[in-house]
């Protein structure tokens, strides 16, 4: 108890000391003190609400990587019960603006944050995001069943894009404004010329892509594989039954023509592969870190192989296999 009066008494002469001299620089001791208790309490509020085991969380994901993201949380929610990740699935584009505006703390995109957006959160927020890349994904041309065409040389693709090809065919994207999808072949395979408004448009996801490829044999589409690329996906099962995934020309010597199968991500023989981030604006252990721990841990990284997209934070081995006549 005396130890306690001594530590209150040194306590507020201390306060006493620095009133007087915020006064005399004409600073107000009690806003100083209202920010200090905010800081404090603020943070033991968050650390009670949610933590890796138990709480809720809105976190914003690119829509190319919806099959890969719930099976992510069906797992993870049915090792922490108490745990609820809602993931709201949009553009590119539109998850960036949810950080931004703080609308989530979490995203999972296809790129990390630029120096200069590092710097603003740094300056915003006075610590660095986590930034992890936790897989690698690819980019699949799909075409109509009815379609002749089912291989492509990139130089055909962007004749078609640009629209200096011949012939009917257009292509179509799972969006135009923040698609990552369209932002990634305008800045490998088009670099500085733009498309074509004629012979490339947008559409509201990559479900409908596949639904309007199915219906027209001139349409050239372009997707997230990880919708359409899981043999052992019965629904991405129906969709192969309806579209089939085209081969291009791989990165490669010998220049032979590649579909965006699991091993061609892994080993960069297929030419459109991109990463996969997620980019965390939490700074205490919340829900937050503990679905970012478990996206980059051994279960987590297993769940991105059986989605056939290629980890990133685990060892891949691709043995020959020689087929007996």
């Amino acid at each position: 108890m005396e130890n306690l009066q001594r530590m209150e008494k040194g306590l507020l002469q201390r306060l006493i000391m620095i009133k007087r001299l915020l006064y005399l620089s004409g600073v107000s001791v009690l806003g100083i003190l209202v920010v200090v208790m905010q800081g404090c309490s603020g943070g033991a509020q968050r650390a009670d609400i949610d933590n890796a085991d138990s709480g809720v969380i809105h976190i914003s994901v690119d829509e190319t990587f919806k099959p890969l993201i719930d099976s992510e949380i069906q797992v993870y929610e049915a090792l922490h019960p108490k745990a609820k990740i809602i993931a709201e699935y949009k553009s590119q584009g539109a998850c960036f603006k949810d950080l931004e505006k703080d609308s989530t703390r979490m995203i999972i995109v296809t790129r990390p944050l630029t120096d200069k957006e590092e710097r603003f959160y740094k300056e915003k927020y006075y610590f660095y995001p986590t930034i992890s890349k936790i897989a690698y994904d690819a980019i699949a041309i799909i075409t109509s069943k009815e379609s002749t065409d089912t291989t492509f040389y990139q130089a055909d693709l962007k004749s078609i894009l640009d629209g200096s090809a011949g012939g009917n065919q257009k292509a179509v994207f799972d969006g135009v404004t923040g698609s990552s999808v369209l932002t990634y072949i305008q800045d490998s395979l088009m670099r500085s010329k733009p498309l074509d408004p004629n012979r490339a448009f947008g559409v509201n996801g990559s479900k409908e892509v596949i639904d309007r490829v199915q219906h027209d044999k001139n349409l050239i589409g372009f997707i997230g594989v990880s919708w359409i690329g899981n043999p052992e996906d019965t629904m991405q099962l129906s969709f192969l039954d309806k579209v089939n995934i085209d081969a291009i020309q791989c990165n490669c010597p010998e220049k032979t023509f590649v579909k965006p199968y699991q091993a061609n991500i892994v080993t960069m023989r297929y030419p459109f592969v991109r990463g996969v981030y997620y980019i965390l604006k939490e700074n205490y252990s919340g829900l937050g870190s503990g679905f970012g721990n478990f996206l980059e841990s051994e279960r987590g990284q297993l769940i991105i192989r059986r989605s056939y997209l290629a980890p990133a934070k685990m060892n891949f081995t691709i043995r020959t296999a020689i087929l007996n006549q």
